[in-house]
Formats: C-alpha cells, structure tokens, sequence
C-alpha cells in the first residue's frame, strides 16, 4: 500500500486553499467550520498550515464585520446578492487587510482579484476590485 504523502504549501497555494474552505462554508450549513476544516485537512492532500488555519477561522469569528465592510463598499449590493465565489474572495481579502499586517494590502487585493478572474463569471471583476478598493482606501484611511 503507498503511503500517503501531505504537501506543503506555499503562501499563495494556502491562500486558494483557505478561499476554497470559505467558498464550500457557504454551502454546508449543517457543518461546523471545525468540522469542514477537519474533515479538508484529513481529505486533500496538504499539510496543516497556520495562515490557512488563521484565515479560515478568522473569516469565520469577524464574518458581521466583513459583511458591514463589504456592504458600505458595494454599491447596495448586500453580500448575499453577491456570487459565492466573489463573496469569499472578498470576505478573505478585506481579513487579511484588516488582520494580517505582514501582507500588504495591495497584495492581498490583486491576489482576490485573481482568484475571482479564475474562478468566477469575467463581468465580476472589475466589480470586486471597486468593492476591495473602497475598503482598502478605508482600512489605510483608520490606520493613519
């Protein structure tokens, strides 16, 4: 029997890990984050990783003051209209600008921008990028 071999990753890897748990919360109600977490550590073939970790259940614990953030910023769209792909781009993007002080924030913006390029419907990128803009000139504008 081949023994079963985790990987680790790479800052960016576990940032598409952590924006997949967030997209799959969405649609696993009867689940705990705990247990979705779980159960993709046991699952997929990754090492436990901190930022992953921290990211995940951090979304989780700020979720309201995300959803305010990206409600003051989205033009009258409530998170919920919003795709679930877009949604835990930017959910994960406006954490780590909040949270994550040794990622800049323009990094964390184009890396949400990318993931929704890549995974998500073309006409809502520009839409997201508005939306992580406005939050980020808002988050730069407390910090000073």
């Amino acid at each position: 029997m081949l023994e079963e071999r985790k990987i680790d990753m790479t800052r960016k890897e576990a940032r598409e890990e952590a924006f997949r748990l967030l997209f799959e919360t969405d649609f696993q109600s009867e689940k705990t984050p705990e247990e979705i977490y779980a159960c993709a550590v046991e699952n997929r073939e990754f090492e436990e990783d901190p930022y992953l970790r921290t990211v995940y259940f951090g979304v989780q614990e700020h979720m309201e003051e995300l959803d305010a953030m990206i409600l003051r910023h989205s033009n009258g769209w409530k998170p919920g209209r919003i795709t679930p792909v877009s949604r835990a781009a930017i959910r994960l993007c406006i954490y780590e600008m909040l949270y994550l002080s040794d990622i800049p924030c323009a990094v964390s913006l184009n890396e949400a921008v990318e993931l929704v390029k890549r995974f998500d419907d073309g006409k809502m990128r520009a839409f997201v990028n508005g939306l992580l803009n406005g939050a980020k000139m808002e988050i730069e504008a407390k910090a000073e």
